[in-house]
């Protein structure tokens, strides 16, 4: 309960983040604005940003330094959702427990906004920053790599690559999660710990965390889309059965599966473990993670 009520407090700084860092619907041209924010406020379940605030606590920032931080990241992950669910790569009618962008407007508005919200985040943390040139520009360099063609975008390509001739491997699987998901989790620590100052080894530990978090937290994604249901995850299940994508579960089964992601959530609290200040919340959240495959 107390890291439930953790979480949501987390959640409610965010959601108030989200309303004071991103332009107003009304923001002309309108249609694009609303489109923004129509997949911002869509809910969804803030862990990124939540990693953003509370790996900054953990290193002493307590106040909303780190709010800014925050909301780029969430920007950023929401800006790839709206492009993934596109006709052209994943083609899905449900995000989030409701229509996706291209289906509530249309296709071109839905690229587009997803479009602004990638550039609103780096816009974001250059003027939240600006005061701390160090630091901004610690913050945008590591957002733009995780974004850009060898992470994020470039674990999309592998993925739909790999969709397309049906044969890929082990190794070509764990490119993808490391890359299209495990990328953004794993920054969002690094992100929090820049803002709160802390050394490089620390930075460093964060990442390492944040890195096999990501890859447990994609491999109970690929469980639950076996296990699980629409309504239950807010978005459609089953199609990677349906269309025979490689995902772990196929690869190795079930149970394997979640063999997988303990010792994945293992090694990712060890490391926060290490880490000086009190990282229960942290701990406690990767292994609430976890237990959503069971």
């Amino acid at each position: 309960m107390e890291v439930t009520n953790k979480l949501n407090s987390l959640v409610a700084r965010i959601e108030a983040g989200l309303d004071q860092h991103v332009p107003a619907a009304a923001t002309p041209p309108a249609q694009l604005h609303a489109a923004m924010r129509y997949s911002l406020e869509a809910g969804g379940k803030r862990l990124r940003p939540a990693l953003v605030l509370a790996a900054a606590e953990t290193g002493g920032v307590t106040d909303d330094d780190a709010l800014p931080a925050a909301v780029a990241v969430e920007c950023l992950h929401t800006y790839s959702l709206i492009h993934d669910d596109l006709p052209c790569i994943d083609n899905d009618d449900l995000r989030r427990g409701r229509p996706t962008v291209h289906k509530a407007y249309d296709e071109a508005t839905a690229l587009l906004a997803g479009d602004a919200l990638l550039t609103h985040a780096f816009a974001l943390l250059a003027e939240a920053y600006a005061d701390r040139p160090a630091l901004a520009h610690a913050l945008i360099r590591e957002l733009a790599e995780t974004a850009g063609s060898r992470r994020l975008i470039g674990g999309q390509m592998a993925d739909l690559l790999g969709e397309a001739k049906g044969d890929a491997t082990a190794a070509d699987l764990e490119f993808i999660h490391l890359n299209k998901t495990a990328a953004m989790i794993e920054t969002s620590l690094v992100l929090g710990g820049h803002v709160a100052g802390m050394t490089s080894a620390q930075v460093e530990t964060l990442r390492r965390a944040g890195r096999h978090l990501g890859l447990a937290f994609q491999i109970v994604d690929d469980v639950l889309d076996e296990t699980s249901d629409t309504a239950t995850m807010g978005k459609t299940v089953g199609k990677d059965a349906a269309t025979e994508k490689t995902t772990y579960v196929r690869l190795f089964g079930l149970e394997a599966s979640r063999g997988f992601i303990t010792e994945q959530t293992n090694v990712a609290v060890t490391a926060l473990a290490s880490l000086p200040g009190n990282t229960e919340f942290l701990q406690t959240l990767a292994r609430s993670m976890a237990a959503r495959a069971n």
